[in-house]
């Protein structure tokens, strides 16, 4: 990667992002505060953290300051959040006071901005401003130029110390700083110099991409954030204070029937011998047939999602009700009656809704339904959302535990998944995970 200078004086202060520019400021004394901020601890001496805690508050509290008065406005900017091992990570390549970005083996999954100075006291907050400031060289793209990859738009020496930024799926940092006794900056050894590292997740960048989508604040936030806003940007409120989770809220869908065909299952070792019974297998989409009830489908346990095949509109399957449907009726013309499906079929999502006193006769997309006028068990029917994740969206995160039965989202993964570091993107068990593990990654073109 190259670097740049942007202007000289004889000595001060430099920044450096994945290319890299910089500026120095003139040299003044007084290094006593300076060094004390940030020199190592000596041997026996209580471990401090590789940032005071109030650089830290700063770091963070700029950033979604700055990220959150972008012009033009971003639909999709995302709140950031202080992350322990981005800055442990930050701290191993401060120590090594290298200037230039690395290691290289951790650049693949991160982003990073570094800066170094030396001279009076300078804050980790000017230098992420002085990272902000490049806005004054950058153009963000109209639309009519990403068709689809958008064209690089800086007019100085670099700009990408503002896009890491404010890219707006980036909504992770942690910082280091460390005081170099000795270090090589450009061909200048300085003495005594303060080392900012910044390394975020996920990181940005990428080729072709604008750092963020122009639009209303927070009209275009992941599902993930679940509606919340914070000073223009999408805010995750905490959730510290739920319920601790019961066996009941893990429950999945049981198939009854052995014979019956199912998706999404992991596949299971075919032993040489025939078992007298069937094991007990989890489930959590069914494949039914036209003329599938919901009662023998679903008997006292949760219900979720199922698989209609095609050709159902001209099946004989009665449905009773309008909007809530006898648990005597067709899953699958339900679907249709309701809108959710034609006849291709597809999956639908069922929710349970206890009795209710009578059900309604209408006509809709081609499916007559029945009236029944006495208290029975119901349910309704709703289309499965498809939603496409990053690599660190949880199920957490995409939904939220509210009741037994819940449905989320159908999601689509991409490839390259397994390649996403670990530390990074942790999964927890097997077979039965945790909903806190991530759930998939798709990397495109990243920057030399």
């Amino acid at each position: 990667m190259s670097c740049v200078l942007k202007g000289v004086v004889p000595l001060g202060l430099v920044l450096l992002v994945c290319g890299a520019q910089g500026f120095f400021l003139p040299n003044v004394t007084h290094l006593e505060k300076l060094l004390s901020k940030y020199q190592q601890d000596r041997p026996h001496s209580r471990v401090r953290r590789a940032i005071p805690r109030a650089d830290k508050e700063e770091i963070l509290m700029l950033h979604n300051k700055l990220r959150g008065q972008v012009y033009p406005p971003a639909s999709n900017m995302e709140h950031m959040t202080w992350d322990d091992e981005l800055e442990r990570s930050a701290a191993a390549w401060a120590q090594e006071c290298i200037w230039e970005h690395g290691p290289t083996s951790l650049l693949v999954s991160i982003g990073q901005n570094l800066a170094v100075h030396w001279g009076r006291y300078r804050s980790p907050g000017f230098h992420v401003q002085s990272w902000y400031d490049e806005v004054k060289d950058y153009t963000y793209p109209s639309p009519d130029e990403c068709k689809p990859w958008c064209p690089e738009r800086c007019s100085g020496a670099m700009c990408t110390h503002y896009t890491q930024i404010v890219w707006a799926t980036t909504n992770k940092v942690g910082c280091a700083v460390n005081t170099c006794q000795r270090m090589n900056v450009w061909g200048e050894v300085w003495e005594n110099a303060v080392y900012l590292v910044c390394n975020y997740s996920p990181k940005g960048n990428w080729i072709g991409e604008a750092p963020y989508k122009n639009g209303r604040p927070c009209s275009e936030c992941p599902p993930s954030y679940g509606g919340g806003c914070r000073s223009n940007l999408c805010y995750r409120e905490e959730t510290y204070d739920q319920k601790p989770e019961t066996d009941e809220m893990n429950e999945v869908e049981v198939a009854p029937v052995p014979e019956e065909k199912h998706v999404w299952v992991q596949p299971r070792v075919v032993r040489p011998t025939q078992p007298k019974k069937p094991p007990g297998v989890n489930y959590m989409t069914q494949v039914v047939k036209c003329d599938t009830k919901l009662k023998d489908k679903c008997k006292g346990s949760t219900c979720n999602r199922y698989q209609c095949p095609a050709g159902c509109l001209n099946s004989k399957a009665k449905i009773f009700g309008t909007l809530f449907y006898e648990s005597a009726s067709s899953i699958c013309r339900a679907a249709i009656h309701y809108g959710i499906l034609d006849d291709k079929g597809g999956l639908v999502d069922v929710t349970r809704n206890g009795k209710v006193p009578f059900f309604v006769k209408s006509e809709r997309n081609g499916v007559e339904s029945l009236s029944k006028y006495k208290s029975s068990s119901s349910f309704t029917v709703s289309k499965v959302k498809v939603q496409d994740l990053d690599c660190y969206t949880t199920v957490a995160q995409l939904c939220p535990f509210v009741k037994t039965g819940t449905h989320c989202p159908r999601v689509r993964c991409s490839a390259y998944c397994k390649d996403e570091p670990s530390y990074w993107a942790p999964v927890f068990g097997s077979n039965i995970y945790a909903d806190v593990s991530m759930l998939h990654f798709q990397p495109p073109l990243k920057a030399p």
